[in-house]
């Protein structure tokens, strides 16, 4: 493998002057979960910072015990209760989703084979994150049935975990461009390897991200990040485009956010409200 290197950032989209919400995306997050750990907070930041990123219309699928409390914290959003019955592919056709988002707060609500299938059968964008990402590591040899549209978005626990779950021993693991590029090329999805300069790689292609600061290694920071780049595929980007402007524009709000709030006590909800600022710089840079 011999990929090159991206040094360029694609704009961010535009829309035209009579879009309505079903023309910019519609994203559907399956996440959160209720039980003796609660996690309600992860889903919300992802579909609260889609709707931040441009999405039209978000929908968190959800355990039924756990929508009372993530509906409040979207209430921009559509709740609706996960029925673990149903295809996820079903209840993302459902909905007219064009992204699914899978994996912030999903705990162990989903069984993995689900999720594979969900990989296997729908063909509109795919992120997985999180819990996701770790039930896939259990699944084994797992394939994507539309591969171009698919982003993994794995930090460095996660990532080794899909590795060793695919048994991907060929690759330099202490190398994050060429590990990154090596769980693509097994793959054939896009990978977004997080951390400090975020790699994003394809087969073909890798790019590191330049923008971000320390204080983004916080809870709740990379549901943020699952957000925006489902809401970019859902205007319409490419996996690959939306993985580079989206960590980009994180990054961005990241580096807003530590310059209001500081380093040290900056949360993934300052760098919620801090994409408002990133895009609308980035928004600017597109009409130059």
């Amino acid at each position: 493998m011999n990929p090159q290197q991206i040094l360029t950032v694609p704009k961010v989209p535009q829309r035209s002057q009579d879009a309505h919400k079903g023309d910019v995306g519609r994203i559907v997050v399956f996440g959160g979960s209720w039980g003796e750990v609660g996690m309600i907070g992860a889903p919300s930041l992802s579909a609260n910072a889609a709707l931040k990123s441009g999405a039209g219309l978000v929908q968190i699928i959800t355990q039924r015990e756990a929508m009372p409390m993530v509906a409040p914290l979207a209430p921009c959003a559509t709740t609706r209760c996960l029925n673990p019955e149903v295809e996820l592919s079903k209840h993302a056709v459902e909905f007219g989703a064009d992204v699914v988002a899978i994996g912030p707060g999903l705990g162990q609500s989903i069984q993995p084979a689900a999720i594979a299938a969900l990989l296997t059968e729908y063909s509109g964008g795919i992120v997985v994150d999180a819990d996701a990402l770790n039930a896939l590591a259990t699944v084994g040899d797992w394939a994507a049935g539309w591969p171009d549209n698919v982003v993994l978005t794995p930090h460095p626990g996660e990532f080794q975990r899909l590795l060793d779950g695919l048994g991907v021993s060929e690759c330099d693991r202490d190398n994050r461009i060429d590990a990154a590029v090596a769980l693509a090329d097994r793959t054939g999805v896009t990978v977004v390897l997080k951390g400090h300069c975020t790699v994003v790689a394809t087969r073909e292609q890798y790019y590191v991200n330049q923008t971000g600061n320390a204080g983004m290694a916080t809870a709740g920071t990379g549901d943020v990040l699952t957000g925006v780049i489902a809401a970019l595929m859902g205007q319409g980007m490419s996996a690959m485009d939306a993985a580079i402007l989206g960590v980009h524009a994180h990054g961005l709000a990241g580096d807003a956010a530590a310059a209001h709030h500081g380093r040290i006590s900056m949360t993934a909800l300052d760098l919620l409200d801090a994409l408002a600022e990133a895009f609308s710089d980035l928004e600017h840079e597109a009409h130059r």
